[in-house]
């Protein structure tokens, strides 16, 4: 995992205040703010300033991680029952934020729902209910926000995000330096400043992102550390495949990985390239029967990830849909500029080719809520490589691009192209390049995609409504549909130290 940045530099240029202001003003709740009122008086600017009181997310433990035992006939009535749990918390997230109800009524519902849904799962494996112990409740977690006063654990001008933590996440979500209702420099707007704008509103459709996600990218200091020394058996060439940055038509808010045969599984669009037959209901005849973007022909791998949408205040084709504005995805998908896909070797030993269908996903689309365990997304700016980030949104200079970055895990256990929790089957190498016992190493797939994101607008990824676009729920799936040929062909190249694609 790339080392994550758990706190910012200070908002001190103009730009950047510039963007901090506009990713406060959705005009709406950013968060759900519990027992109170959407908006309080209104100020001299005549805008609705937002009540912050005890604003927060919905958390749940996340069952999917946890399952890996399940057996394989018990695999699809598992995963349905699993998108359902995902389907039930989104609904609670919208009734809480439209108030539809109060807060504790609503998370009473939604734990019932999951405890008849967790019994489905338990008697779907045989009874076996041993795995789910202790997951069913749902439980509020506060997140700090501001509204012209501190809020919370907020002390003085640094506030500590480790401490609203609602379970072990590490502190990744870190305040930083806001200045109570002065946002640092956001008085520079045209005559309105920043402490004009609704303190806990955030994104265009109000549930984030916050000024806290965004750091300006020339204030962080270079972090990157350099990859291990191969050794003398170790594989030093690099594979690519051009497969460019995705149809617009074929975007789709499924995970065929995760929740298979259920549409509006993710809850969030995702950008496809590659295989051009991935939605929700696609198996690997549909793969191996599919077009590809690639060049190469042979390479009907599917990549895909969530799509980047700026806060731009305008509205998405996907505006009133599932999976886009009606869970809190909106504003103008960006389409990547690049996405560079690469396939590079192993320190410590030479790589063994990839099964056929091995399906692998980094990241944490839940990281928010779940903590950083898996978190594995950086984000930067292109002259800026030096300098990655895990819990934040780079601000860019201007002339400089946004990058996300995928190091996909590289070790495979030598038998299962996925497993119960779509996480066991895979694993990364240690910090010399060497796999866990059990594991062999196999190509590893780097994939960087760039974004040209407009002058002075926010933007945020897509994700779960509950997620609040947190970046550090950022993540990028992957399944192989390279013919053998192709694959042997990648393998050769990168054991023999070649660049090659």
């Amino acid at each position: 995992m790339r080392q994550q940045t758990h706190k910012r530099g200070r908002f001190t240029n103009k730009t950047v205040a510039i963007v901090a202001a506009l990713a406060l003003g959705g005009g709406g709740a950013a968060i759900i703010a519990a027992n109170a009122s959407a908006h309080g008086d209104k100020g001299d600017s005549g805008q609705n300033n937002t009540v912050a009181a005890k604003a927060g997310t919905i958390q749940c433990p996340d069952v999917g991680q946890k399952l890996s035992d399940v057996p394989e006939k018990a695999r699809p009535k598992v995963d349905k029952n699993l998108a359902e749990l995902d389907n039930q918390v989104a609904k609670a997230y919208q009734q809480m934020n439209q108030r539809q109800g109060s807060n504790d009524a609503v998370l009473s519902k939604l734990n019932d729902q999951r405890s008849r849904t967790m019994d489905n799962i338990g008697s779907a494996m045989g009874g076996d209910n041993s795995q789910l112990q202790g997951m069913t409740d749902c439980k509020w977690q506060e997140v700090a926000t501001q509204s012209g006063q501190q809020q919370g654990n907020q002390q003085g001008g640094d506030q500590q995000g480790g401490q609203q933590q609602g379970g072990d996440q590490q502190g990744g979500q870190q305040g930083g330096d806001q200045q109570g209702g002065d946002q640092q420099g956001g008085g520079d707007q045209g005559g309105e400043g920043a402490n004009d704008v609704p303190g806990n509103a955030g994104g265009q459709a109000g549930n984030g992102p916050s000024q806290d996600d965004f750091v300006d990218i020339t204030k962080v200091q270079p972090n990157v550390q350099q990859p291990p020394q191969a050794q003398q058996n170790g594989s030093t060439g690099t594979f690519a495949t051009e497969c460019g940055v995705g149809d617009p038509e074929l975007r789709n808010s499924d995970n065929v990985i995760v929740a298979p045969g259920v549409g509006n599984g993710a809850h969030h669009t995702h950008d496809y390239v590659g295989n051009d037959s991935n939605d929700a209901f696609a198996n690997n005849q549909t793969f191996e029967q599919g077009g590809t973007s690639c060049e190469n022909q042979d390479d009907k791998s599917t990549y895909y990830w969530p799509v980047v949408r700026a806060q731009d205040g305008k509205d998405e084709a996907d505006a009133n849909d599932l999976g886009g504005g009606q869970e809190g995805n909106v504003g103008t998908i960006l389409t990547p500029t690049s996405s560079k896909i690469e396939f590079k070797g192993n320190a410590q030993s030479k790589v063994t080719a990839m099964p056929k269908f091995l399906r692998i996903i980094t990241g944490d689309a839940k990281a928010f809520t779940n903590g950083d365990a898996n978190a594995n997304a950086s984000w930067s700016c292109t002259g800026f490589e030096d300098r990655q980030l895990t819990d934040k949104y780079p601000l860019c200079p201007e002339g400089s691009s946004v990058t996300r970055t995928f190091d996909f895990q590289s070790c495979w256990d030598g038998q299962n192209i996925d497993s119960a929790n779509h996480r066991d089957h895979v694993a990364f190498a240690g910090e010399d390049g060497s796999c866990p016992n059990g594991f062999q190493a196999i190509p590893q797939l780097v994939n960087t995609i760039t974004y040209d994101v407009p002058a002075n607008t926010p933007f945020a990824v897509d994700g779960f409504p509950e997620q609040l676009h947190k970046p550090i729920t950022d993540h990028d799936d992957f399944i192989n549909v390279m013919s053998e040929d192709l694959m042997n062909e990648a393998v050769d190249c990168i054991n023999s130290g070649k660049q090659c694609g």
